[in-house]
């Protein structure tokens, strides 16, 4: 299912070019534990141009790297995100997610997208907006898979990289493949609403 999710980043930085600037490839899609009401999050992978360069609070990431590639953003699909989502919520879930990554795709989010200074009910319509654009001429194939029941695989972190502080942390500063698994999740879709739904 982390690969469907891939191919559908793809297929919206293709169709909705408020997303044009995403790069799939630079983006690790796995599936995570629940966070409140959540049914996805998106997280730089480093802080700044490189993983020793201070983000908030001093604070630094390691490095992940998926196939040789640099990864700049992790979108985390949370337990609702498969068990309690209609198809329309599910895809509008990772627009809503991708949106809030900078113009520049560079490991860092929009500042003008944190729902701290974007009010939220705006930029779910906004969110809404887009869905719906796209929605309109995605490729059954791309969307298909979202409607499934049953048990998927997804990718998930056999150890998560965290934040620490620079020359306070003497564990593992690069993750790869090795440090990622794929296990089973079950999936259970709602049915179909008229109106697409943003996360």
């Amino acid at each position: 299912m982390t690969r469907a999710v891939k191919r559908l980043i793809r297929d919206l930085a293709l169709r909705v070019p408020e997303l044009g600037h995403v790069r799939a490839s630079r983006v690790l899609v796995v599936a995570g534990e629940a966070r409140r009401s959540s049914r996805a999050t998106i997280r730089p992978a480093h802080f700044g141009a490189t993983r020793r360069r201070a983000g908030e609070g001093g604070a630094v990431k390691p490095l992940v790297r998926v196939k040789g590639r640099k990864i700049l953003y992790v979108v985390t699909l949370r337990p609702l995100w498969f068990l309690a989502s209609t198809p329309e919520e599910r895809i509008g879930t990772i627009v809503h997610e991708l949106y809030h990554a900078s113009n520049r795709f560079d490991g860092t989010l929009h500042r003008g997208r944190r729902h701290s200074r974007f009010p939220r009910a705006r930029y779910n319509r906004k969110v809404r907006a887009l869905l719906r654009a796209y929605l309109a001429r995605a490729p059954e194939e791309v969307v298909a898979p979202f409607a499934h029941q049953g048990v998927v695989r997804a990718r998930m972190w056999l150890e998560r990289p965290g934040s620490f502080r620079d020359g306070e942390y003497s564990g593992r500063r690069l993750y790869t493949e090795k440090q990622l698994f794929y296990g089973l999740v079950r999936m259970r879709s709602g049915a179909r609403r008229r109106g697409p739904s943003a996360a």
